[in-house]
């Protein structure tokens, strides 16, 4: 059997960790607005950080498939041929 390459360069690494960092993020703060708006305690801050994770890969997952569908778009409408 052939061995299957995937060539990912330091750069792509760092972006997707950089989009990955920035889902956490969003997630994070919105629990944080979850816990002001609805005045539970602040130990649900790392209590639900599981919940938190779990949502930031759902965050990160929407925009590689938003993220996908932009590129096959731009990928369609973007090829001229010349005649």
């Amino acid at each position: 059997m052939k061995d299957i390459k995937f060539n990912i360069t330091a750069k792509r690494q760092k972006t997707e960790l950089i989009i990955f960092a920035a889902c956490f993020l969003f997630a994070f703060l919105l629990n944080v607005y979850s816990i002001i708006a609805f005045e539970t305690e602040w130990k649900e801050l790392y209590t639900q950080l599981l919940w938190v994770l779990s949502l930031s890969v759902g965050f990160y997952f929407l925009i590689l498939f938003l993220r996908l569908v932009y590129w096959l778009i731009r990928y369609a409408f973007g090829k001229k041929t010349k005649k």
